[in-house]
């Protein structure tokens, strides 16, 4: 369904970065992984994707949270494989205590990288996209840019300012053929959300496969953590044909925490 396109994906060495590039591969467009990581298994992982499923794939180092990087990289990909149809914001850190203690630098380094990489690649993404008459921006929000939770200012004020953004990259381009959604994802078992497993059941002196189901059962009514192949779907879904009308949205993939 992707074949010819180009995608670059942040935050794609792990998680569900990676398994949205895979699933983009695997539909036939090249892939540009972005992210920090052991160099030889980084090589791995873009070697591996390029020989799986028959495309071209590259990495990019940058950090997403420096204008500079996030813009050298969007030209980078653009350069080497002569286009960038899809950008899939989805890179992002967390970090977790109250208001009044929370270290400036803390916050000032959840914001860069949650929301101002989204600002930084799209900026650099657009121009091109428009020459080309087409592109798709995707931002991976999160159910919390939706509705809050305590002790993470920083994270919640990220994702939602990312739907805020959101919003007004889909009504500058209503008329073009580019389309800017977000998806909200609740809980994803990814190794993020692990630390707050381990950290829960550390602090609560439980098990980690308690700490695991209180986590997940205080929120998601459906008691069980979404998988990243869902959140790869939903992408499918928002670069595929039948979703051209569909611009500005917050898609909820959260097994309806944000419902309640």
């Amino acid at each position: 369904m992707l074949k010819g396109k180009v995608a670059l994906v942040t935050g794609s060495t792990s998680g569900i970065g990676l398994g949205i590039a895979r699933r983009l591969a695997a539909a036939g467009a090249d892939v540009v992984l972005n992210g920090f990581g052991d160099a030889a298994e980084i090589e791995k992982l873009r070697s591996g994707l390029a020989r799986e499923f028959g495309v071209r794939a590259a990495h990019a180092a940058a950090d997403i949270g420096n204008a500079a990087e996030a813009a050298a990289m969007v030209c980078a990909a653009e350069m080497q494989f002569g286009r960038l149809d899809i950008l899939v914001n989805n890179a992002g850190i967390q970090f977790v205590s109250p208001v009044e203690s929370f270290p400036v630098e803390r916050w000032d380094a959840v914001i860069a990288i949650n929301l101002s990489g989204a600002f930084y690649a799209i900026r650099a993404a657009l121009p091109g996209m428009k020459a080309r008459g087409y592109g798709r921006i995707i931002n991976i929000s999160s159910a919390h840019g939706l509705v809050a939770s305590k002790e993470k200012a920083a994270y919640v004020a990220a994702k939602h300012g990312l739907l805020g953004l959101t919003k007004v990259v889909a009504l500058e381009n209503a008329q073009a053929d580019i389309t800017c959604n977000a998806i909200c994802p609740g809980w994803v078992l990814t190794p993020l959300v692990q630390k707050q497993i381990d950290a829960r059941a550390a602090k609560g002196r439980i098990s980690v496969e308690q700490a695991k189901r209180d986590l997940v059962g205080e929120k998601q009514p459906n008691q069980r953590f979404a998988t990243v192949e869902e959140i790869a779907e939903a992408v499918m879904y928002l670069c595929g044909p039948g979703s051209r009308a569909v611009t500005g949205i917050a898609l909820p993939v959260d097994g309806g925490w944000t419902a309640q």
